[in-house]
């Protein structure tokens, strides 16, 4: 009996969350071509996740390592969504509509080992990434009514939401940086080398830091990102970690305060109340 009870748990958790929320694959063209011999247009894909309530705010969501979330299809999504993929449905009861993004084309490449032969520093810190960007949100205002719009990374995803934050300024409503990157990739200093001396105070709209106070990955340092907030950081504190430091099991990651922390960033983007502490 208990274990029919359980299925019928997991199928109607399932069920809740296809009536809340439906994935929509988009794909733009960004105006330039790719290719050596022959030439092809470049895209930059996402994929929405569509509440079913009426939403104006859109959450653009930028993963972690290896920053490249290799959209083909619509059912990529919960593989590029960090700790927010088991709490998309609060999103989606909130009104919020996620946006998993990718890399365009031209820079989707990744090698063996999940090791990333593009979408480095270089892309992201562009005003290029910000004019790709600009195509997705102009197609979610003129075919889904979004006109609010916040841009979220974590991890390694934070060079682009740092960067998008300062190159796009007032055309976004804020910007949410989780577990930020602050040093460099060791193998390759083009990845993250590029926030380690960034001025969070360049960005405009408002800014949210949300971090683990026992994040022991050292590409994300706590220490850090105290130092540069204000009234603007969520320290998550609890959890158990396990696996890779810098993984998606760790505390890194919020393991165990998930929906905690994805709780504590949907009360800041309707509220901009910051919840100081979440866990214990």
């Amino acid at each position: 009996m208990k274990w029919l009870l359980g299925i019928c748990t997991l199928v109607c958790l399932n069920q809740a969350i296809a009536q809340t929320m439906t994935p929509i694959l988009l794909e733009v063209d960004v105006g330039r071509e790719s290719g050596v011999f022959s030439k092809s247009p470049v895209v930059q894909r996402a994929i929405l996740l569509k509440p079913s309530v009426p939403s104006d705010t859109a959450l653009l969501f930028y993963r972690g390592w290896s920053g490249i979330a290799n959209i083909k299809s619509e059912n990529d999504w919960k593989r590029n969504l960090n700790y927010l993929k088991n709490n998309t449905e609060l999103f989606a009861q909130s009104g919020i509509a996620l946006v998993v993004m990718d890399c365009p084309s031209d820079e989707n490449k990744v090698a063996p080992g999940n090791k990333p032969l593009a979408c480095n520093d270089d892309y992201r810190s562009s005003k290029q990434h910000a004019d790709d960007v600009r195509k997705i949100i102009a197609l979610l205002k003129e075919k889904y009514g979004i006109n609010n719009f916040y841009v979220m990374g974590h991890s390694y995803g934070t060079v682009s939401s740092k960067w998008l934050a300062k190159n796009l300024g007032n055309e976004i409503q804020g910007s949410i940086h989780s577990a930020s990157m602050t040093v460099a990739n060791n193998y390759n200093r083009s990845y993250g080398s590029s926030v380690e001396s960034f001025d969070m105070a360049a960005l405009k709209a408002p800014v949210l830091n949300i971090h683990h106070g026992d994040d022991q990955c050292s590409h994300t340092p706590y220490s850090t990102v105290v130092a540069y907030s204000k009234s603007n950081l969520i320290t998550v504190r609890g959890g158990e970690g396990t696996g890779d430091i810098c993984g998606g099991t760790h505390l890194h990651s919020m393991a165990g305060r998930e929906e905690l922390a994805t709780k504590a960033i949907i009360q800041w983007i309707k509220t901009r109340q910051v919840e100081a502490v979440v866990g214990s």
